[in-house]
């Protein structure tokens, strides 16, 4: 996908945008007892906030930890989307529990009991919106904004 460290800024920032807003409306649905116009809304309140955080520490460390981990299982031989899937989900089981603690410190009474239910909420909703909706539309954004420069790569790149 992103092949140029600008390219990447972009990326990374579309998919935080993405996974960070669809897991606030989960949380924030969670706590009112359910989905409504007015979710929508909430969540943009402390979008600010944890998309800052998740992009830093998405772009800066998770990344690459997330690569080698996936990789430690795959090979780069491997079909490119199931090293993409896993990769994504490297992502998911770092950035899960790290964001849940830090939602859990920012915005409810700090525990570890609290962050353990916060994190155990959040886990099978993060991979499945990362997996089946987040990723692809991302992908898609993606792909639609940097079309012409990624034809352009593709064709300076050496068919193996």
């Amino acid at each position: 996908m992103p092949k140029t460290k600008f390219q990447n800024v972009v990326f990374t920032v579309i998919m935080a945008a993405i996974m960070v807003y669809g897991m606030i409306v989960y949380n924030v649905a969670l706590n009112t007892g359910g989905v409504s116009n007015e979710t929508f809304f909430l969540a943009l309140h402390e979008l600010p906030i944890m998309l800052p955080i998740a992009f830093i520490l998405e772009f800066f460390v998770v990344e690459k930890l997330a690569t080698r981990l996936a990789f430690s299982f795959m090979r780069p031989t491997d079909r490119p989307q199931w090293i993409t899937y896993a990769v994504s989900t490297m992502i998911v089981c770092i950035m899960c529990p790290v964001m849940s603690l830090i939602a859990t410190l920012l915005f409810k009474t700090p525990s570890f009991g609290t962050w353990v239910h916060t994190f155990g909420c959040n886990l099978p909703m993060a991979l499945l919106w990362q997996l089946l909706y987040c990723g692809p539309l991302a992908r898609l954004i993606f792909r639609t904004l940097f079309r012409k420069q990624l034809a352009a790569q593709s064709k300076e790149e050496p068919h193996t």
